[in-house]
């Protein structure tokens, strides 16, 4: 049975026993969804190109925190938000009500994800005037679309618990929908996504981690 915990900042993480793992980091989910996603993907993005519409594809919606913060974001600074998430086995609502990220984001986005959630595992659903929501309910190696996307945040389980969602399968999957100039940012950072992202034609750039990770990996097309 899934189950709330609390990590080190305060913020809670949902534990998965079937996996074996937490949704997010044990050291902080909100510092490291604020770190490796929101700075290192959405803001770096931003700052680069000054655009005004966004698109985000993220592997691993799970709690939604990644995608509250986004849309926070973009809600605040009136910018155009177009947000997918891949999600094989989605959160029921009540949990996701249950994670207390209504602390960390507005109340109004708050609201609209929980009175929109349903709706955006069916079909892209429009919470506000900056945001829409699409929650695909499928295995990523089954996820298709004709939309390219600015940012990729992947947020998958860690290798050593969901091998199959790093391998070259997976990965080159992923990088088939970010447009050029386009970033990908994840948690992790390893000798083997490094060479499989160079093979795609990505520039690798290392930075450094969230809490308790010393480097996390940021490319580009």
């Amino acid at each position: 049975m899934l189950e709330l915990v609390k990590t080190a900042d305060g913020s809670n993480t949902i534990y998965n026993p079937q996996v074996g793992e937490n949704y997010h980091s044990k050291n902080g989910a909100l510092q490291e969804s604020r770190h490796v996603f929101l700075n290192a993907g959405l803001q770096y993005f931003l700052d680069k190109s000054s655009a005004k519409q966004v698109s985000v594809l993220e592997v691993g919606f799970g709690t939604g925190l990644n995608f509250l913060l986004t849309a926070d974001h973009c809600t605040e600074h009136q910018i155009e938000l177009n947000y997918t998430g891949i999600e094989a086995y989605p959160l029921t609502g009540d949990l996701l009500g249950q994670t207390g990220y209504e602390q960390y984001v507005s109340p109004a986005v708050w609201q609209a994800l929980l009175a929109n959630y349903q709706s955006a595992l069916l079909s892209p659903t429009k919470l506000n005037d900056h945001s829409q929501l699409q929650i695909a309910n499928c295995q990523l190696l089954n996820f298709e679309s004709t939309e390219k996307y600015d940012i990729i945040y992947f947020d998958a389980f860690a290798a050593a618990h969901q091998p199959e969602m790093w391998n070259e399968d997976s990965i080159s999957h992923t990088i088939k929908f970010l447009k050029p100039g386009s970033v990908f940012v994840t948690y992790a950072i390893t000798g083997n996504l490094k060479r499989m992202l160079k093979g795609l034609g990505l520039q690798i750039q290392k930075i450094p981690g969230a809490a308790g990770k010393r480097e996390m990996l940021r490319a580009i097309l």
